[in-house]
């Protein structure tokens, strides 16, 4: 048996929470991933996988066998970027899960990345605080984008590379049309805003948190018209209907480019909240990963600076 080819497959069902999806991600048939699975069992003597029509979840063995697994492809990825790699050329992939209200910023850092260092394959994840955190702490995710105060109030270790302080406008259609790209207004109240037919992100989704937490402090309550966890959903929204949306700096650039727009920011309270990389605490990271860390405190001015302009060159 490929132990760590089974030991692939067994990680993919973990991500997948579906028998025939992770096969499909796999590249390979519902049956073979099954004859995988029963092949590790044998191997270790125990189940690893709870029986049923479908995916139910792990034995205790099983994640004990999972976590093993993780680590010990993370050793191979190690291994094998090391000898691929040489000095100031590092090679190989990195995942990289990125906060839906971020994804400009994570998007413009992996460009930068893989312009500078042509052998590695970033990929871009949008993902939940939620998942990004767990994909750090069972490896499946090398690097993170999102918001760091949440780590100590979760008491979680993870290193952090500060990238930018993310700061709210309420974006709405303009009266006439402006001559080139969206234009900036003057600044408006959380409680004013809250008056206005609102497109917000749906509760489960950490920035939704901290907005209401804005509304609530300007003593407003506030009830969408319209919920998404689609950031495109967010701000197409309000280019085609007849709502406004709250948007942070970096989506605020994102959407320049639509002259109807006009972007005013949000006062009193102002709400401040800090955006930054997140990485497994530990000295031993792949070549790939010390070059984006590198990158990221690098960076760290340009992202603050696209995001404070609300511009995304």
């Amino acid at each position: 048996m490929n132990l760590l080819g089974s030991l692939k497959y067994l990680v993919a069902l973990d991500e997948h929470k579906h028998f025939g999806r992770a096969a499909q991600a796999c590249h390979i048939t519902q049956p073979a991933l099954s004859n995988a699975l029963r092949a590790i069992e044998q191997e270790f003597g125990c189940a690893i996988v709870t029986r049923g029509r479908t995916f139910v979840g792990f034995t205790l063995e099983g994640q004990r066998v999972l976590s093993s697994a993780r680590r010990m492809l993370q050793e191979r990825e190690l291994l094998g970027q090391d000898l691929q790699s040489s000095v100031g050329k590092p090679r190989g992939s990195l995942r990289i899960g990125v906060v839906p209200t971020a994804v400009p910023i994570g998007a413009r850092f992996a460009a930068m990345l893989q312009a500078r260092y042509p052998g590695i394959a970033p990929a871009v994840l949008s993902l939940s605080s939620p998942e990004i955190e767990t994909g750090l702490e069972n490896l499946s995710l090398d690097l993170g984008l999102g918001y760091t105060d949440r780590l100590q109030q979760l008491g979680l270790s993870l290193g952090t590379v500060p990238q930018y302080v993310e700061h709210y406008f309420l974006v709405r259609r303009a009266p006439t049309p402006h001559a080139e790209q969206l234009q900036f207004g003057a600044p408006i109240g959380w409680a004013q805003a809250a008056t206005l037919p609102l497109c917000l992100l749906t509760p489960d989704m950490h920035n939704r948190t901290l907005v209401d937490q804005a509304f609530a402090a300007a003593g407003a309550a506030v009830k969408p018209v319209i919920e998404t966890n689609s950031i495109m959903s967010l701000a197409l929204s309000v280019v085609v209907g007849e709502v406004c949306a709250v948007l942070p700096g970096a989506l605020v650039g994102a959407v320049r480019g639509y002259r109807e727009l006009v972007a005013q920011p949000l006062e009193g309270p102002q709400m401040l909240t800090p955006v930054g990389f997140m990485v497994q605490a530990g000295d031993r990271h792949s070549r790939t990963l010390e070059a984006a860390i590198g990158l990221a405190r690098e960076a760290r001015w340009l992202a603050h600076a696209a995001v404070n302009s609300g511009v995304l060159s």
